[in-house]
């Protein structure tokens, strides 16, 4: 399993707030949907049937049962589940 180390948080972190900042500039108005889309679709954000998909990158594809527990528990409070 991959182990992330203070780099790594650092990114993820910061990768989160950029993405955080240009959601709210979207939902306010301040950015486009044609500006948007690239953007969305960089972090993983689909728009499936009417509706958004979030894909979330695994490293090596390998997840503890903590972390599979916890990805269950963000499905089921954000989306159906």
């Amino acid at each position: 399993m991959y182990r992330y180390d203070d780099y790594d948080r650092t990114m993820v972190r910061q990768r989160a707030a950029q993405f955080r900042d240009q959601v709210q500039r979207r939902l306010s108005g301040a950015l486009t949907e044609e500006a948007f889309t690239p953007l969305r679709l960089m972090n993983g954000l689909y728009l499936q049937r009417h509706a958004y998909m979030l894909r979330i990158a695994i490293p090596y594809g390998v997840l503890s049962s903590d972390q599979m527990r916890k990805l269950a528990h963000i499905a089921r409070r954000y989306d159906r589940g």
